[in-house]
């Protein structure tokens, strides 16, 4: 038989099984009725626990009467955030919250501890996710929790308050080639359009995705500036011209005088893109233009094979190997770090052209004066069609 208890505690109650059961009226129905809320649990004290934190998180305008699971709110949360993101970002974040749905399939959002967070990090760690599963899952739980705490859904944000994971394996340091490497590349590439795209991206720091997404007009007749305004971006598969990576990497690069013959000749190519698909004005996959970069260094044994994306850290490790300040190399490879903007508003356009002389002058290619006139002398090039 339930016990009456004092106003505003509800009445409480042993039921049959053992289970105590504390019960609340919490308001009224659309109809005028009473609306009522039960409470369970193995002992008396751990229902009027419960009872007691309804009450408190009520009182502090928590929405607790509303039943939210985690995987709805996460796809909620997703649905408000992903116009925020780039396309290709899009579907990286899909596989993340995918996997995070999978560990919390009908979690209770307010149920979710600091400990189920570390659980889920350590389990993940045991199936052999990588360091950066690990660390993109916790961030993105961090992002859908934190979105709950402002929204009034749950007291804390459990992840703040989870241990951080101790990852034993080292970091690998990104690769980049030597500057022995670097003098057999310039020498020994051939003068095609791959040869030529893999200098500039050496004296450049050029991402290869904006590489693949520039056209003529973005290259100053003279060969002396590129114009970064787009890149490509991948989008279920397909190549599509986007935007740059972060708002920095909208930039002007000035281009060393001993590869300005690149430039040039890459500009002449007579389509919109420098690197063109089979497919007229449309730009061409980066697996064809990856696959074009191996075959390249395959047929040079002296230089390791890397990836594209290694010729970027090769230009700021050379960079700065030769004396070149970072907060100027920053202004010209276009670094995402905001924090970093107001330096590069003070880097002054007569040290960057020293700075891209000096790669000039230790990297030269036989097809320009580094000391001589800043015009190139070489032939026109004319390239096919890509894939």
């Amino acid at each position: 038989m339930a016990r009456k208890r004092a106003h505003g505690e509800g009445s409480l109650r042993q039921r049959p099984n053992g289970i105590w059961e504390l019960t609340l009226m919490v308001g009224s129905q659309s109809d005028g009725r009473r609306k009522y809320k039960s409470f369970y649990a193995k002992t008396q004290k751990e229902v009027k626990e419960k009872a007691k934190a309804y009450q408190s998180a009520k009182a502090e305008g928590l929405d607790v009467d509303t039943v939210y699971y985690f995987s709805d709110w996460a796809d909620m949360w997703f649905e408000n955030h992903k116009d925020n993101i780039m396309p290709t970002t899009q579907e990286s974040y899909q596989y993340t919250l995918r996997i995070l749905k999978a560990n919390f399939p009908r979690k209770k959002l307010k149920d979710i501890k600091p400990i189920d967070v570390e659980t889920m990090l350590k389990n993940l760690r045991r199936e052999g996710r990588s360091i950066s599963c690990l660390t993109q899952c916790r961030g993105m739980m961090y992002q859908i929790m934190n979105k709950a705490e402002a929204n009034d859904l749950i007291r804390k944000n459990p992840v703040r308050f989870a241990e951080k994971m101790r990852y034993r394996e080292p970091v690998n340091r990104k690769d980049a080639f030597t500057a022995e490497e670097v003098s057999i590349l310039m020498e020994r590439l051939p003068e095609d359009r791959i040869g030529l795209s893999i200098r500039l991206m050496l004296g450049t720091g050029m991402r290869s995705q904006e590489l693949l997404a520039l056209e003529p007009r973005h290259i100053e007749p003279d060969g002396s500036v590129i114009h970064i305004e787009q890149a490509i971006n991948m989008q279920k598969g397909t190549a599509i011209i986007g935007v740059p990576k972060s708002r920095d990497s909208y930039r002007n690069i000035p281009v060393p005088k001993s590869l300005r013959y690149c430039a040039v000749a890459l500009r002449e190519t007579g389509r919109k893109y420098i690197w063109e698909a089979r497919k007229v004005d449309q730009p061409c996959n980066p697996t064809y233009s990856r696959d074009q970069f191996r075959k390249a260094l395959e047929a040079i044994p002296e230089v390791r094979l890397l990836t594209p994306h290694s010729c970027r850290h090769t230009y700021v490790s050379q960079m700065q190997a030769l004396g070149v300040d970072l907060s100027t190399i920053q202004s010209i490879v276009g670094h995402a770090d905001l924090s970093m903007t107001q330096h590069y508003l003070h880097v002054q356009e007569s040290i960057r052209m020293d700075a891209v002389d000096r790669f000039s002058k230790a990297f030269p290619t036989g097809h320009s004066d580094p000391d001589g006139p800043d015009e190139p002398s070489c032939k026109v090039l004319k390239f096919p069609n890509v894939g």
